[in-house]
């Protein structure tokens, strides 16, 4: 199965009510009604009021849209536009760091452990960090995926100080020689002041020890929870300088028109997109393919 067609499939309760609704409003004329039915099927799949607007916006300035064979391919395009460009990870030269980033419950660990088998399987050396040391659980969660990863893990006591285990962490790759370092944080409510400053503190560290390193920040966001995801982007942005998302359990959800909101609102590539449960459903975002499979080009 090409990732595509995996996508696709990922992608199934989006197209049975964000996709079903957008074609059933291409089938009418360029009209009031029309403007209005396709802002309606547009904030109903998640999309947002600010990026609806733009998008009819933008749709409305198409003036040689005017039957829906041409009005389908304009939102394509403006679908497409919004989507951006590929955007992969900075991995070169090694070590590189990637922190990752996120709520309780997004898929952080699991996102985690795809990404280090990924990296695995493409000959990369691969450290993991458990700096997630609030929740015993978490430790323990993440030496698993370690394990199926075939990644080691530095690991403190639960309740240590996370930036400890990272800084333990770097020292380890420095000193053996690892490509990449993929480092756990804990899953913090982005409302609480201090575990935003305690993200700031782990920054620091990598930045001063690895100065000429790539570092990712990735934030891992749910896709099932549509624009609440995107508050809590804007919130972890403005403490740590994201550089990218990661969209996990975009599978499960209906509410896959978020992510056309993400790269306009926010400014931050989606760069990762986890459409399964196994090991290998962890996949660079293709905005095209994406595009594709959210709204189908009807020449095809």
């Amino acid at each position: 199965m090409t990732f595509f067609d995996r996508l696709r499939a990922g992608l199934a309760r989006t197209r049975e009510t964000f996709t079903a609704r957008i074609e059933q409003v291409l089938r009418l004329p360029p009209s009031p009604e029309f403007y209005e039915a396709l802002e309606a099927a547009l904030i109903q799949g998640d999309v947002g009021v600010s990026t609806t607007a733009y998008i009819i916006a933008q749709l409305r300035e198409r003036r040689e849209a005017r039957d829906p064979a041409t009005l389908r391919a304009a939102l394509r395009d403006i679908l497409q536009s919004l989507l951006g460009e590929p955007a992969p990870l900075r991995l070169e030269p090694p070590p590189a760091v990637v922190l990752v980033l996120g709520v309780n419950g997004s898929g952080k660990t699991t996102s985690i452990g795809k990404l280090a088998h990924r990296l695995r399987t493409q000959g990369r050396s691969v450290l993991l960090a458990a700096g997630d040391t609030f929740r015993a659980a978490a430790i323990d969660q993440l030496v698993i995926w370690g394990q199926r990863a075939g990644a080691e893990v530095v690991k403190h006591a639960p309740g240590a100080d996370p930036a400890a285990v990272v800084y333990d962490a770097v020292q380890a790759v420095q000193a053996r020689g690892i490509d990449v370092l993929i480092a756990d944080t804990a899953g913090r409510l982005h409302t609480r002041v201090n575990l935003m400053e305690e993200l700031k503190k782990i920054s620091r560290i990598v930045t001063r020890e690895l100065p000429d390193a790539p570092v990712e920040r990735l934030l891992v966001l749910d896709a099932s929870t549509g624009q609440n995801a995107i508050q809590q982007a804007r919130l972890f942005h403005q403490a740590v300088d994201v550089t990218g998302i990661i969209l996990a359990k975009l599978d499960g959800t209906a509410k896959g028109g978020a992510v056309l909101a993400i790269g306009r609102e926010l400014g931050l590539p989606v760069k990762l997109v986890g459409i399964g449960e196994g090991l290998d459903d962890l996949h660079p975002f293709d905005p095209s393919a994406y595009g594709d499979a959210l709204l189908p080009d009807a020449r095809r």
